[in-house]
């Protein structure tokens, strides 16, 4: 019995105990959770239930507890219901019914842990969204790690999830960018502001070889605006490709300017009232909204601003029928957020329904305990190809999806690069690889996975601890979609991992010599198979693979 199937049955007894006690039926909620307490003694669920509507129906809430509990004894699976404290409803199944998670999940195999409850939201994702400047540095990587885990937990939570690329090949960072390559063709030293590494004399190289009549060109500049961006952004395309990351949609803000997306975005906001204009350039009223205070639009010079671009973006998702925009950003964005909503308002939305921003902390990295700062190639900034050829795309990405996004944290490459248990992501997928080797060598002994095993025969405790651990992977996807934190599903599965070294260390599965193969070993097979499910689901979620030998 799955902690879901237990919750239906709570409800099921409420429903029961409510027509015995003649009590009004629609204060009952359409469903209902139950969690594991933190301490054993306390049963194998809990339930809060009749404290939720004790007050709703005039009843003393452990009055309404002994109603309910005497209603859920009869079910099958339920070995007992004790009342704690105001009215907790404290539940011990029998070992038949916990060990029938293990058929749960071998049956529901790939789609185990998916839930419907986010079905029916249109999300669009944006991450990443570096300029195409340069290689996308730890920053953006931590982003390529953590939004692509977020999009794909999304989605296994039921929401339709849309990624996104915001392209940003417009603006004074492309012409820094554009000035720099032309003086690296040159011979020439690098201008002000330009950009610096050997990525640039790599790509002005490149352009040059291809284009020996780059000098005659009417406007060289423009020239390497346009050749130098479709390179760079054609490398950070496989560079994140490489690592796993993909996305639906690959955003130009040039595309903006040129279809006139900007004066449309303008003249909603007019319709709105919320334009004016004032010392020759055009306002936003966004201090009327939560704003430190007005934004520009359009310079005293006619030129748009940045902020126009994001006003013009902002619209075409919501056009393209997104019910909420979700947006994850750097450390240095948080002033960011208050004009974004404001803007949001102005156009006559509710911020806090159509619009979510994130933001992520600072990545650092140490090998043999000391700040990594340089790159090779980049110059400044350390790259994604960087983090990758150090400690591999598993543990890299598995390393940033692993911690708090809004923390800022530090990654010894030396641990992270390591084969042994200390490295989160090798206990893992070692984990993944042993069953896999089990279970083959079960297979060799002539000792397979049946249609049916005897799920009361899984009645060790560390059996109970593991099927109980397997049964809360729904509850951990549905959290870890609703609070936006994929660090939950990697932090469940290093204790899912430890629970089943725990339950292999504790209950033998294979005979030994002579021994005749048991129908507990039978049922132990089809635990180990279940937690080898759960283990390459949840993996599966952070874009991390599941070896099956290591």
């Amino acid at each position: 019995m799955t902690p879901e199937m237990l919750a239906e049955h709570v409800l099921t007894a409420a429903q029961a105990a409510f027509a015995a006690l003649e009590l009004d039926s629609s204060a009952l909620p359409s469903s209902t959770t139950v969690e594991r307490p933190r301490q054993p003694e306390h049963g194998d669920y809990a339930s809060t239930l009749c404290l939720q509507l004790a007050k709703k129906v005039g009843r003393p809430p452990r009055a309404l507890a002994e109603a309910i509990a005497a209603e859920l004894t009869k079910t099958d699976g339920i070995a007992s219901v004790d009342i704690a404290g105001p009215g907790f409803l404290n539940i011990r199944l029998d070992a038949s019914a916990t060990g029938q998670i293990a058929g749960s999940v071998v049956a529901a195999g790939d789609g185990y842990g998916s839930v419907e409850a986010f079905a029916g939201q249109r999300l669009n994702l944006e991450f990443v969204s570096a300029n195409p400047t340069g290689p996308v540095h730890i920053g953006g990587v931590r982003w390529a790690a953590v939004g692509d885990a977020l999009g794909r937990i999304l989605k296994f939570a039921g929401a339709e999830v849309t990624t996104e690329y915001y392209f940003n090949d417009a603006g004074a960072q492309i012409d820094h960018f554009s000035a720099s390559l032309l003086a690296a063709a040159k011979g020439e030293p690098t201008p002000e502001n330009g950009y610096k590494g050997e990525y640039i004399a790599e790509l002005a190289a490149t352009i040059v070889e291809a284009n020996p009549d780059w000098a005659s060109k009417d406007d060289p500049r423009e020239f390497f605006r346009v050749e130098g961006i479709t390179l760079m952004f054609a490398e950070v395309k496989k560079s994140l490709a490489d690592f796993g990351t993909h996305f639906d949609v690959y955003f130009n803000e040039r595309d903006l300017h040129v279809k006139g997306e900007l004066d449309r975005a303008l003249g909603r906001l007019r319709e709105q009232g919320n334009i004016y204009e004032k010392d020759g350039a055009v306002w936003l009223r966004s201090s009327d909204y939560g704003d430190d205070k007005d934004r520009v639009i359009v310079r005293s010079n006619g030129s748009w601003t940045y902020f126009a671009a994001d006003c013009a973006y902002y619209l075409d998702k919501r056009e393209r029928g997104f019910d909420k925009v979700v947006i994850m950003l750097g450390a240095d964005h948080h002033g960011y957020i208050g004009r974004m909503k404001a803007m949001v308002s102005c156009f006559g939305d509710d911020p806090a329904q159509t619009l979510e921003i994130l933001i992520g902390q600072m990545v650092n990295l140490l090998r043999d305990g000391q700040p990594l700062k340089l790159s090779k190639r980049a110059g400044t900034i350390i790259t994604i190809d960087d983090v990758v050829d150090a400690i591999g795309v598993d543990a890299s990405r598995y390393a940033l999806a692993r911690y708090s996004s809004d923390s800022t944290i530090d990654l010894d490459l030396d641990l992270w690069a390591r084969k042994s248990n200390d490295n989160p992501v090798f206990y893992v997928q070692y984990a993944h690889a042993r069953i896999n080797t089990l279970l083959g060598n079960a297979a060799d002994l002539g000792a397979e996975l049946t249609d049916t095993y005897d799920a009361a025969l899984l009645a060790h405790p560390r059996e109970g601890d593991l099927l109980k651990a397997l049964g809360e992977f729904p509850a951990v996807v549905t959290t870890s979609a609703e609070l936006r934190e994929p660090h939950r599903v990697a932090r469940y599965l290093e204790d899912l991992a430890g629970a089943y070294h725990r339950f292999y260390d504790a209950c033998r599965v294979l005979p030994r010599g002579d021994e005749e193969f048991t129908e507990t070993g039978r049922a132990r097979l089809w635990l180990m198979k279940a937690t080898q499910v759960v283990l390459a689901n949840g993996l599966r979620l952070l874009g991390v693979s599941a070896p099956e030998r290591m």
